[in-house]
């Protein structure tokens, strides 16, 4: 009598890698306007097509990196260079906390590589699918994050070549490219509360608003939206039921 042979089982679709790259699509359109915007900046920068690549694997974060060009342009100190990308950066901090409580049964290793490359696009995606599903998974998180990083290092690349010819991104709408993204991500993880919360919801949407308007006015923008994620995040915990 013969032992059945075992079935081999694959993991659920939802949580595989491929899955995690499906899922990073709607992104990669702000990714590669953005990223083919800051392309054409370095290189208007002096910036060389080497130096732009660099800065986008080591940096991998569009508003420091146009940050950084504006001040190597006005010869800015190294020093206060790192200092100003680290302040500008520092909001990843908040992201990965809201994120490490899903991911806390994997290694301390896979857990660098997650917050390493989460953007507030990825955190995007990957705070949907906490709303719909509960949960997160590594196959997924890799397929979600490596995916961004390598078009926004081709975006970057490719803007860098060919920032020669095109002077003026704004006219293509390029500037708007990741309002837009993120619009779309809110309206997908809106749609994913339920109807009891959505109102409350709704109500931090606002919040926010509020406190950026009112802290951009007596702060740097950077310092505003982390004073204005940590004061709502706070009021969102404390009024969630």
């Amino acid at each position: 009598m013969s032992l059945p042979l075992p079935q081999l089982t694959s993991p659920p679709r939802e949580d595989t890698f491929m899955q995690g790259v499906k899922d990073c699509i709607p992104t990669l359109l702000g990714y590669m306007s953005i990223g083919f915007a800051f392309g054409i900046v370095g290189i208007s920068s002096t910036l060389s097509i080497l130096e732009v690549a660099l800065l986008s694997i080591l940096v991998y974060a569009g508003s420091a990196q146009f940050i950084i060009c504006a001040l190597l342009v006005t010869s800015t100190p190294v020093s206060a260079i790192i200092f100003t990308t680290f302040i500008v950066n520092l909001r990843h901090f908040l992201l990965s906390l809201s994120v490490a409580p899903y991911l806390t049964q994997y290694s301390l290793s896979q857990n660098i590589g997650f917050g390493s490359l989460l953007t507030d696009e990825t955190f995007g995606v990957a705070a949907s699918r906490i709303a719909s599903q509960g949960k997160l998974n590594n196959r997924w998180m890799n397929g979600l994050n490596i995916t961004a990083y390598l078009c926004w290092i081709a975006a970057c690349t490719l803007g860098a070549v060919l920032g020669k010819w095109i002077q003026n991104p704004e006219a293509l709408g390029l500037d708007f490219a990741l309002v837009a993204m993120f619009a779309a991500l809110l309206v997908l993880q809106l749609q994913s509360v339920e109807k009891t919360k959505l109102t409350h919801h709704l109500s931090l949407v606002l919040y926010m608003v509020i406190a950026m308007i009112t802290l951009t006015s007596i702060l740097p923008s950077h310092v505003a939206v982390l004073v204005s994620t940590i004061v709502v995040a706070t009021i969102g915990v404390v009024t969630d039921r």
